[in-house]
């Protein structure tokens, strides 16, 4: 049963869940270190040790990706190619624009945009294989310009190769976890390099983005999943099956209630054990329902508001729309009955790589801007320049350096 907590008890709970424990980070400089120093043969060590790769090619040959497209029921082919068009079409918003004026007479600025030149792309296949994460992040790639895509994946799936076969993607690897976020880091013989790594993964493959952060460009950490709904009313049924669409990821993952109603959030915990025993994953679901998911009342929805800002979470459903005007922090936000998470998980458009453990906060999900530069451009005319003298040489002799004044004013005497 789902643990029903007051306002204070709901934070206290939050809070404990903020862990990172040493031990990882201690299992995943080694391999870090091994692949750096060693390439392909750390790789495929660890790949055989760890996800079962036995005498199999790192790299998936064309023909493999050819005949994965080719066996694709017709169906899951269509869901694919709707959502790659989706999120194609919504990346293609999201891209900034080129810009250059005359600020003021004679100086002229903007900045140009400039995709990055390689990206790796980690798709997820252990429990769940997760065909919908190479869209959600090769797609944007693309839509940003980006020249060469390349995919890891520990155990690819039929749809996996075959989406990246119907993308056009031609390097995909069969490496995951920490070894695949150091080899895309590092290069190795089979492997190069990428400028940005992407996509979520397990606690291991978070802290060797957490550990490579500055020696490859990442997006950002991503933990547990978690979805927070907030509601003064609602269709229990409804709430609770968005719960444990979310629950159902893994024994981690959170599903959070937040309401001001005692009698919806009775509702909706026995709607969570009713729909637990037809649920075919109710094993992990029940876990996560249990271990790491809350109902939470508040007294006021401006309680409720204020907590769900605090905890800044991954999925954010709203089913009062009005309220979104209140809301600084979530990853992605979902209005209204008819808008549920896992319509963006997979087709909606938006990206459903998003940050976790508090880092909406901080940003939102991964977009087509992530993929790309604003590379800032300026020209001056003499005239324009000649203004700008003053401040540059008194700033310049300020911080000491006379060298960047005498650039200034060699170009302006007369």
């Amino acid at each position: 049963m789902i643990r029903i907590l007051d306002l204070s008890g709901g934070k206290a709970f939050v809070e404990s869940r903020k862990t990172n424990p040493d031990s990882v980070a201690d299992v995943v400089r080694p391999i870090l270190n091994a692949v750096r120093d060693e390439g392909d043969a750390a790789v495929l060590r660890y790949g055989r040790q760890l996800d079962g790769l036995a005498d199999q090619p790192l790299r998936v040959p064309p023909s493999e990706l050819a005949a994965a497209l080719d066996a694709m029921p017709g169906n899951v082919r269509q869901a694919a190619e709707l959502a790659a068009a989706n999120i194609r079409e919504y990346a293609k918003l999201q891209l900034p624009r080129e810009k250059f004026e005359e600020v003021a007479p004679g100086r002229k600025l903007g900045w140009v945009v400039r995709p990055l030149d390689a990206v790796g792309c980690y798709v997820p296949s252990g429990r769940y294989p997760l065909p919908s994460t190479l869209l959600m992040t090769a797609v944007l790639a693309q839509t940003a310009g980006v020249r060469r895509i390349c995919v890891t994946s520990p155990k690819p799936s039929r749809e996996i190769l075959g989406c990246a076969r119907m993308l056009g993607i031609e390097e995909v690897y069969r490496v995951g976890g920490a070894q695949a976020i150091a080899a895309m880091a590092f290069g190795t013989e089979t492997i190069p390099r990428v400028d940005r790594i992407v996509g979520p993964g397990n606690a291991y493959v978070a802290e060797a983005k957490k550990l490579l952060a500055g020696e490859v460009g990442i997006d950002f950490l991503a933990g547990p999943t978690e979805i927070l709904i907030l509601a003064a009313e609602g269709d229990a049924k409804v709430i609770a099956a968005d719960m444990l669409a979310q629950a159902e990821h893994d024994v981690t993952a959170s599903a959070i209630l937040i309401t001001t109603s005692e009698g919806l959030a009775k509702g909706v915990a026995a709607q969570l054990e009713e729909q637990l025993r037809t649920l075919s994953t109710a094993e992990v679901a029940r876990a996560s329902v249990e271990n790491s998911s809350a109902i939470i009342v508040v007294p006021t929805m401006e309680a409720g508001l204020e907590l769900s800002n605090w905890i800044a979470p991954e999925h954010l459903s709203l089913h009062d729309p009005s309220l979104l005007a209140h809301i600084r922090n979530a990853g992605t936000v979902f209005l209204g009955q008819n808008s549920p998470e896992s319509a963006g998980d997979y087709a909606a458009g938006p990206s459903h790589v998003l940050p976790t453990g508090g880092a909406a906060r901080l940003r939102g999900g991964l977009s087509s801007a992530d993929f790309v530069k604003l590379i800032a451009v300026q020209e001056l005319s003499p005239s324009a320049l000649a203004e700008l003298v003053p401040a540059i040489t008194t700033l310049a002799r300020v911080e000491g350096l006379e060298a960047h004044a005498r650039s200034v004013e060699v170009r302006c005497t007369t």
